[in-house]
């Protein structure tokens, strides 16, 4: 008898600094917007300003090489590509935290659904976030399953443990350390495949060959 590991899907998007750290690279995120199409989605991440443009993930890739050797890292990678995947919008923000950063992602989620996820080796931690109009009712910092937040933080729970979190909050420093061994490796697959469980988006590489709107990011923000 085989058994399917249900992270083994979403590991191209944990590849290592030390492997090449995969077509994503070690900091990004994506968010999935559902009840926008992909134009509004770029006029929200530009306040307005930017429609986006009809590209491809090597353009945006560019885009964003551009700006962080002039900004030198600290503010994200300045541009976003929307694309539309059934009832959601994908937005990927290469070298990009934005998404989920509170004020941003209520702001988003203004008259819509929002869930974002981001990954970041270095400064920041990994980290998801669920909004609806205007509210976050459910985040958690991925290697921490069991500290949640938000207006209902239980919502996702019943996802969170197919894909074995453990959800408790340790009781001593040995279930500690226990907890943090479990998700150290984990915790960025398991962020996507949640992301997945929710929207129904299937996270595949071939997702970055698909055509997108690209736009800028308001310095705003």
């Amino acid at each position: 008898m085989t058994t399917t590991d249900p992270l083994a899907p979403f590991q191209w998007l944990n590849v290592s600094e030390n492997e090449g750290g995969g077509a994503l690279g070690v900091i990004f995120s994506m968010a999935f917007l559902r009840g926008l199409e992909p134009a509004e989605v770029v006029r929200r991440f530009s306040l307005g300003e930017h429609s986006g443009e009809e590209a491809d993930f090597g353009i945006l890739s560019e885009r964003v090489y551009e700006f962080v050797e002039e900004t030198h890292g600290g503010e994200g990678g300045g541009h976003v590509g929307v694309l539309q995947a059934g009832e959601w919008c994908v937005a990927i923000e290469p070298f990009g935290w934005w998404v989920t950063d509170h004020a941003v992602v209520s702001r988003l989620s203004r008259g819509c659904e929002v869930l974002a996820v981001t990954r970041h080796d270095y400064a920041a931690e990994h980290s998801f976030e669920y909004a609806i109009d205007g509210t976050v009712v459910m985040g958690y910092r991925l290697r921490h399953p069991h500290e949640r937040s938000g207006t209902d933080p239980d919502r996702l729970n019943d996802f969170m443990r197919e894909l074995g979190m453990g959800l408790d909050e340790p009781v001593d420093d040995t279930a500690w350390h226990a907890a943090w061994d479990a998700n150290y490796e984990t915790a960025v697959p398991r962020g996507f495949a949640l992301a997945a469980k929710v929207t129904g988006v299937p996270l595949t590489p071939a997702l970055l060959d698909r055509p997108m709107l690209v736009g800028p990011i308001a310095p705003a923000w």
